[in-house]
């Protein structure tokens, strides 16, 4: 349903956008992040119509943005950054003049209107003007002229962003309820958002794709993914560290300063040993003189992944 095929946007000397190329297909949701000022947000302003791409183009369900820009955007659903909307209007009158806008009316606006205010749960402020709702009432009710016309296409820009976690909770799950059919990308900060509610996930940095994959792809590439972390009495953690760390299937360790009484120690494993290393830590710890008080495995950072992809792009 979208195909952006080497697009790039020059402001001048800068290239916020580098021959960007991907495709998302129907019942996807697309975690699309990057660092601040990495061209997510250029990306969906052009993707939606908002800003004309210097080369390339892209395609919304067969439409061109370039060739047929009206077509493209009636199959959208866009929820900006920011959520801008009309102060002084109530988000009754504010979705009704989208629908109008949109082409929509009578019982099929009003049918509309009553779904989307219960989904996003605005029933209660209907008739509150906008500039006296808070920063969370104003997010859903950008979600909500987003889905009012029921579009197979949403591309969201932090759509979580002011809520308080009861809310982000309902967020998620009505784009997970909404997947099914559509297509629905999703820029976020939030990296457990995109475990929580993203099938895919992108991450670009300097405007150009850094790594594309699921979200159980973009853990196991952490260094930390199969990792056996183990916690040991304070006095152990000397013992503990030379013991584990002379394990073959061990790659290396790393002592973390201990809190309290109690030190924690990361084993990482060796290229051939993430299934195994979790019993040689046990062994070495049932042969030695220390003491566990805990062990876990870990499955992997996503933020260890998205902190390497993005500062090795920039040269840090």
């Amino acid at each position: 349903m979208i195909e952006i095929r080497n697009l790039t946007k020059r402001f001048g000397t800068l290239t916020a956008v580098d021959d960007l190329s991907f495709r998302v297909s129907p019942g996807e949701v697309l975690g699309f992040l990057g660092p601040n000022g990495a061209g997510k947000s250029t990306t969906m302003k052009m993707v939606t119509g908002f800003l004309p791409p210097t080369s390339g183009t892209a395609t919304v369900c067969g439409h061109d943005i370039l060739a047929a820009p009206a077509d493209a955007k009636a199959a959208i659903g866009y929820l900006p950054e920011g959520a801008p909307l009309y102060p002084d209007m109530t988000p009754r009158q504010m979705l009704r003049f989208v629908g109008e806008a949109r082409g929509m009316g009578g019982a099929r606006l009003a049918e509309r209107m009553e779904t989307v205010t219960e989904l996003v749960e605005l029933g209660h402020v209907m008739n509150q003007r906008i500039e006296t709702l808070s920063k969370g009432f104003k997010r859903r009710v950008g979600l909500a002229l987003a889905i009012l016309h029921d579009p197979e296409v949403l591309v969201l820009d932090e759509p979580t962003d002011g809520l308080d976690p009861n809310q982000k909770h309902q967020v998620r799950d009505l784009i997970r309820s909404m997947a099914a059919g559509k297509v629905i990308v999703l820029s976020t900060h939030i990296l457990e958002e995109v475990e929580a509610v993203c099938t895919r996930a992108i991450i670009v940095s300097e405007g150009q794709l850094r790594f594309d994959g699921t979200p159980r792809e973009l853990r196991e590439r952490s260094r930390f993914a199969g990792a056996v972390e183990v916690t040991v009495p304070k006095e152990h953690a000397d013992a503990a560290s030379a013991s584990l760390g002379a394990m073959d299937a061990a790659a290396g360790i790393e002592l973390i300063e201990a809190t309290g009484e109690e030190a924690r120690i990361t084993v990482f494993p060796g290229e051939h040993a993430k299934g195994a290393l979790l019993v040689a830590v046990q062994e070495a710890a049932a042969a030695s003189s220390w003491s566990l008080s805990s062990i876990s495995v870990d499955r992997g950072r996503m933020d260890d992944v998205f902190r390497t992809v993005t500062t090795a792009s920039a040269g840090a």
